[in-house]
């Protein structure tokens, strides 16, 4: 997909690239330089309070999504696996 530099030094991307991204007007978009290449992506985010902890009833290192996070249960990870080869 071809686009032009607007006079103003602006990049306007397609709408359907956007909407791929899940991206809307006023969204931040990081821009790098890989090997000669332009890569823009959206920014990574992460839940406050994320990361590795150590589960008190196992001592074994387990990941949480912080504070507020939804439970997965085992029902909903069996459910998950079914399909799983």
């Amino acid at each position: 997909m071809q686009m032009r530099i607007s006079d103003n030094g602006e990049l306007v991307l397609p709408g359907s690239l956007i909407k791929q991204l899940g991206m809307g007007p006023g969204d931040p978009i990081n821009a790098t330089l890989e090997g000669g290449r332009i890569i823009l992506a959206p920014p990574v985010t992460r839940r406050p309070g994320a990361g590795i902890i150590i589960d008190p009833a196992t001592g074994w290192p387990v990941l949480t999504g912080g504070e507020g996070a939804p439970v997965l249960t085992s029902e909903m990870v069996a459910e998950l696996l079914v399909d799983f080869p």
